[in-house]
């Protein structure tokens, strides 16, 4: 419901630009993959910035935002779907130890990327969609040791950081 009022509320405010992706729920974390125009995305990331700011008791916590990419030529996914990952899915013991939070992130961006061709195909099979993204293979996810170790990583910024960074000019020396 949270979801649908914040995509609602940005169809209505800005550009009337869908808003498509993949909302990925596991027992311990949440996983948003948000394509849409510049401007909701911004809406957004404020949004999550705001529910951030409202201490130990708001409904997200330990928000970062991992990659924001501009003119993307076409979507991966056609709707927006949530799926629901029940079974814990960690990584193989002391893998992450030696991970860099970029190849962290690439594993993230490729798991996604698998994740909507095997949505795309689900559509292409005329099954129901939603039906089959419920049940997503588990080899697909992103396993929870991962997100753990890119929540904690510096070089991920939070919503308000990512803010204060986008937002604040930028400062070329004058000699340059």
């Amino acid at each position: 419901g949270y979801h649908r009022g914040l995509f609602e509320n940005a169809l209505e405010d800005h550009s009337g630009e869908q808003v498509s992706g993949l909302l990925l729920l596991c027992s311990s974390y949440i996983c948003h993959v948000v394509e849409s125009c510049s401007s909701t995305i911004h809406l957004i990331i404020q949004d999550l910035a705001s529910l951030q700011n409202q201490g130990p008791n708001a409904l997200l916590q330990e928000i970062k935002v991992l990659v924001v990419a501009h003119n993307i030529p076409t979507r991966l996914f056609p709707d927006w779907y949530a799926a629901v990952a029940t079974p814990p899915v960690t990584c193989p013991q002391g893998l992450m130890q030696s991970e860099s939070t970029a190849e962290a992130v690439a594993e993230c961006l490729t798991l996604l990327l698998k994740a909507a061709a095997c949505i795309q195909s689900f559509e292409d099979d005329n099954e129901d969609t939603n039906e089959s993204v419920h049940s997503l293979a588990p080899e697909l996810l992103i396993p929870a040791d991962t997100i753990n170790y890119l929540c904690n990583a510096d070089e991920c910024t939070s919503p308000e950081d990512f803010l204060r960074i986008y937002l604040s000019p930028s400062q070329p020396a004058l000699d340059s």
